[in-house]
C-alpha cells in the first residue's frame, strides 16, 4: 500500500493505503471528488512522469504514479459550477442594459474594493524597483500596478501564491532574460523596462511574463506540467477581465465594476479588446462575448509563451525547485 499526496488550491489532501496496482484513475477520481466536491468530468489531474495514453480504467502504476509522488488537481467545485450558471441566467437579464454600453463606449471606473482578510496574505509582500536605474518612481508605479492588479490577485488568491518581493532585472545586466523566480517565491524579477532604458515594455506583456513566473512557484522545468498550470492562470485572468467587462460577477462571488482596461499608454498594442456592439448590430451573448474574449487571449498566449520561455531562467536555477 501507497500513500499520495493530492494538492488543490493550495491545500494538501494525503490519501493513504492506495493500491497502486490495482486502483483506477476512475477511482481516484471518484474519491476526490468525494473530498473536494470536483465533479470527475471538471477535474484535471496533473503529476510529473503523466502519460498521454491515460484512460479512465488505466491504473495509477500505469498512469505513472509512484509512491509518495505529489498530484496536482484542477477544476471547479459544484457550488462555484453552479454560481457561475446562476450568474449566468442573471446576466442575460441585464443584456439590452449592457448592449447600451456597450454601443456608448466603457466608462473607466476605480474600483474601492478591497480584498478580504482570508485572502489578503496571497499577494506580493514587498515592491522594490531597482533604485540604480532610471527613473524609479514610475518603475514602482508598473510593479505596484500588477500587484494590485485585480485579475493577478484574484490568481493568487484562488492558488494560494504568495511572493516575498517584486522587482525588476535590469536590461543591460540580463540581456537575455524577461522573468526570473527565484526560490519558488521568494523573489519575482521581471524586465520592466526596454533594451534602451527609454521607456517602458507593454503592461500586458509584463504581466504575461508575470504569470509565467507565478507559474515556477510550483513547477521548475518548462515540462507538460508547468504548461497545464501556465495555460489555467491565463485562462483564469483572462475569464475574469471578461467578467468584468460584460458587468457579470461569475467568479468567486465578487462583484465587478465595468472597467476600462483599453485606454491606458502602457497597454496600447498588447492589451485584451472586447468588441462591443454597435448600435446597428445584433448584441453578442454573454457567452459569446466571454468566449470571443478568452479565446482571443490564449490564442495571444499560445504564440508569445515560446518567447517567454526561452527568456525566462527559473527553469534552469536550482531557485525555482
Amino acid at each position: 500500500m501507497s500513500e499520495i499526496t493530492v494538492t488543490f488550491k493550495g491545500e494538501s489532501i494525503t490519501l493513504q493505503d492506495i493500491d497502486l496496482a490495482a486502483t483506477t484513475l476512475e477511482q481516484l477520481s471518484s474519491k476526490l471528488s468525494e473530498l473536494t466536491d470536483v465533479v470527475p468530468a471538471m477535474q484535471k489531474l496533473v503529476w510529473k512522469g503523466k502519460r498521454s495514453a491515460n484512460t479512465p480504467a488505466s491504473t495509477l502504476i500505469e498512469a505513472g504514479l509512484k509512491p509518495g509522488m505529489k498530484i496536482m488537481l484542477l477544476g471547479s467545485t459544484r457550488p462555484e459550477w453552479d454560481g457561475f450558471k446562476q450568474e449566468e441566467s442573471e446576466a442575460s437579464r441585464k443584456q439590452h442594459i449592457l448592449a447600451q454600453r456597450a454601443a456608448s463606449g466603457p466608462s473607466k471606473v476605480r474600483s474601492t474594493s478591497k480584498p478580504s482578510s482570508s485572502t489578503a496574505q496571497y499577494r506580493f509582500q514587498q515592491i522594490e524597483p531597482l533604485p540604480h536605474l532610471p527613473r524609479p518612481e514610475e518603475a514602482r508605479k508598473i510593479l505596484s500596478k500588477l500587484a494590485n492588479d485585480p485579475a493577478i490577485q484574484h490568481v493568487m488568491a484562488e492558488h494560494k501564491f504568495v511572493v516575498k518581493l517584486l522587482t525588476e532585472l535590469a536590461p543591460h545586466e540580463h540581456p537575455n532574460l524577461l522573468g526570473l523566480n527565484e526560490n519558488s517565491g521568494q523573489a519575482i524579477k521581471l524586465r520592466i523596462r526596454t533594451d534602451a532604458y527609454d521607456g517602458f515594455r507593454s503592461y500586458p506583456d509584463i504581466r504575461r511574463v508575470a504569470l509565467h513566473e507565478l507559474t515556477h512557484n510550483v513547477w521548475g522545468p518548462h515540462d507538460n506540467n508547468f504548461k497545464e498550470l501556465n495555460s489555467q492562470l491565463n485562462r483564469e485572468v483572462a475569464s475574469y477581465e471578461a467578467a468584468a467587462r460584460t458587468g457579470s460577477n461569475i467568479l468567486g462571488g465578487e462583484t465587478f465594476a465595468q472597467q476600462d482596461y483599453t485606454t491606458e499608454p502602457e497597454t496600447t498594442g498588447g492589451s485584451f479588446v472586447l468588441g462591443g456592439a454597435r448600435a446597428s448590430e445584433t448584441p453578442m451573448t454573454l457567452e459569446e462575448r466571454r468566449e470571443r474574449a478568452v479565446g482571443a487571449a490564449m490564442r495571444r498566449l499560445e504564440e508569445q509563451e515560446k518567447e517567454i520561455e526561452e527568456a525566462c531562467a527559473s527553469s534552469l536555477s536550482k531557485d525555482s525547485a
